[in-house]
């Protein structure tokens, strides 16, 4: 097998249940966790007005470069949504069912680590 470097921004990486790792065409047709890169210029780029979910598995969110916010939604009427301040080099997990949603300070480099099968979005309600 020839090993090559692989463009993190320009396709994602799948860890499949049985051990493999692959990229390109096919990744995403088995059943395992997903790991994406991607450059974050505006809000629009992590859509901050939409909340959302992965049911089937926690997620690893980390900021490379620049600085964001991660927002929990709250889980019960009257509570306030959670904000973790995320800067260069850090990282969060988002427990499993937990709906959350994302805001930039700066343009960021994120990569997010997750089961994306069940991945749901939904609209968010203004305040």
């Amino acid at each position: 097998m020839t090993v090559t470097p692989i463009d993190l921004f320009a396709s994602f990486i799948q860890l499949d249940q049985d051990g493999r790792v692959h990229t390109g065409a096919g990744a995403g047709d088995a059943d395992g966790w997903r790991l994406t890169t991607f450059y974050a210029r505006t809000d629009a780029d992590v859509h901050a007005g939409q909340w959302e979910v992965h049911p089937e598995a926690e997620k690893v969110v980390s900021c490379l470069v620049g600085k964001m916010r991660l927002y929990l939604r709250p889980q019960r009427p009257g509570q306030q949504e959670e904000e973790i301040t995320l800067t260069a080099g850090t990282a969060a997990i988002v427990p499993r069912g937990r709906w959350h949603r994302f805001e930039l300070d700066t343009p960021c480099n994120i990569m997010a680590v997750t089961l994306p099968r069940g991945g749901r979005l939904e609209e968010r309600a203004e305040p």
